[in-house]
């Protein structure tokens, strides 16, 4: 237990600075979890984590399902390749994408239980 002492700008403190930081992430680990949150902080984005859910998509099933343009998915797809959200297989000229970690829609559905 740590004694409550006054510093001399009269601020209590319980502990030390280094010991409130020790069990912090490194700013480049926030920086790489900033930069994560905001590639999955769109509508779109999170609908097609949802619509990945139970397996690889062709990115035409994706597009069917999104009806949105191809370029707009295109974008949404590759960002989150990028960020290594999502993984792909290419077959002939197709493409198909899946999560690259399943557990990722358990994550969200934790994160979005904190917010409601």
């Amino acid at each position: 237990m740590y004694m409550v002492s006054e510093n001399k700008e009269g601020c209590c403190r319980k502990c030390s600075v280094e010991e409130l930081l020790k069990n912090a992430p490194s700013n480049k680990k926030l920086e790489k979890n900033a930069t994560l949150l905001k590639s999955l902080a769109d509508p779109t984005r999170l609908k097609i984590i949802y619509l990945l859910k139970n397996g690889e998509l062709c990115v035409c099933e994706i597009l069917e399902a999104l009806d949105k343009s191809q370029s707009t998915i295109s974008h949404h797809l590759n960002m989150m390749k990028k960020e290594n959200i999502l993984l792909t297989r290419k077959d002939g000229k197709w493409i198909y994408y899946r999560l690259a970690d399943e557990n990722i829609i358990e994550i969200l559905e934790n994160l979005f239980n904190i917010v409601e």
